[in-house]
C-alpha cells in the first residue's frame, strides 16, 4: 500500500504527466494501484525503433519518492529482455543514487534515452538493426495478442501472466482504446493475428499440382499413393505401364531357349 506521500506524489505526477506528456512518451496508474504504472513508449523516428508501441511497466515502492521504481518492458524490442527487471541508475537497482527530485516523465525520459544507445546493462540485449526493426514492425500485434497467445488465453490458458502470454488481456485492461486501434489496424494490413505474419492474398501461391485430396480422409496416406501413381501413370500406354511384366517374360523364354539347346547339344 502506497504511503501518504507517495499517494500525494503520485496524483500530481499523473495530472502533470497527462497535462503535458513527454515526447514519444505517455503513461497512467493503473485504476486498481496507483503503485504500478503503465507505459507506452514509442519509435523515434531516426532509430530502428521508429514505429514500434513499447508497452511497460513501473512498479513504485510503497516510501516513493524516496526509492525508485522497478522498471520493465514487456514488448520485445531487441533491445531489453521482455518483462525483465532493468539495471539502471534510475531503477531499483541502485536505490541509493536515486533523486527524490525525479519524476515519472523524469524516469521515462532515462529510459528512452538509455533504449536508444547502445549501452548494455541487466536485463538489456544485442541486436542487428534489421531485427530490431522486426520487432518494431509486430510490436501493436504483440501487444494486443500477447504474442499470438489470444487463442490459448480464449480457453483459458496463461491469464495474468505477461511474460508467458496472456492473450492480451493486460494490455487491453490498462489500454483499452488503443487495443482497439492496434486491432483495426491489423485488419486494415491483414495481419495473421496466430503468428504476426501479413496474409498471402488467395492463400498464397501453390507449390505444385493439387491431386484433389480430402483433408479429413481416414485413408489419407493411401490417397497420397494412389494419386500419385494415377499422375504417373497418365497418358502413358499399357507397354510403359507394364515394362517390368515384358521383361521378365523375354528373361523368362531366353532361359527357356537355352535349356532345350543344350538339352539338344548333348
Amino acid at each position: 500500500m502506497a504511503s501518504r506521500a507517495a499517494q500525494k506524489r503520485l496524483t500530481r505526477e499523473y495530472k502533470s504527466i497527462t497535462e503535458n506528456p513527454p515526447p514519444y512518451i505517455t503513461a497512467h496508474p493503473s485504476e486498481t494501484n496507483i503503485l504500478e504504472w503503465h507505459y507506452i513508449i514509442t519509435g523515434p523516428e531516426n532509430t530502428p525503433y521508429h514505429g514500434g508501441q513499447y508497452w511497460g511497466t513501473l512498479i513504485f515502492p510503497p516510501n516513493y519518492p524516496f526509492a525508485p521504481p522497478a522498471i520493465r518492458m514487456h514488448t520485445p524490442s531487441g533491445r531489453f529482455q521482455p518483462s525483465s527487471r532493468l539495471c539502471l541508475s534510475i531503477s531499483d537497482f541502485h536505490p541509493r543514487s536515486f533523486n527524490p527530485a525525479w519524476e515519472v516523465s523524469t524516469i521515462l525520459i532515462g529510459l528512452l534515452s538509455f533504449m536508444t544507445s547502445e549501452e548494455m546493462t541487466t536485463g538489456s540485449v544485442s541486436a542487428s538493426e534489421a531485427e530490431r526493426k522486426f520487432h518494431a514492425a509486430r510490436s501493436r500485434w504483440w501487444n494486443s495478442t500477447g504474442g499470438g497467445s489470444h487463442l490459448k488465453a480464449e480457453q483459458g490458458a496463461g491469464k495474468g501472466n505477461i511474460k508467458a502470454g496472456d492473450g492480451g488481456a493486460k494490455f487491453k485492461s490498462e489500454w483499452p482504446e488503443v487495443d482497439q486501434e492496434n486491432w483495426k489496424w491489423m485488419q486494415e494490413n491483414k495481419i495473421d493475428t496466430a503468428t504476426g505474419n501479413k496474409l498471402v492474398e488467395n492463400g498464397g501461391p501453390s507449390c505444385g499440382p493439387q491431386l484433389g485430396i480430402a483433408a479429413k480422409s481416414g485413408h489419407q496416406a493411401h490417397a497420397v499413393v494412389d494419386a500419385v501413381i494415377q499422375q504417373r501413370d497418365a497418358g502413358q500406354g499399357w507397354l510403359f505401364r507394364n515394362k517390368l511384366l515384358l521383361a521378365g517374360a523375354v528373361i523368362f523364354v531366353y532361359v527357356l531357349i537355352a535349356r532345350l539347346l543344350g538339352e539338344g547339344s548333348s
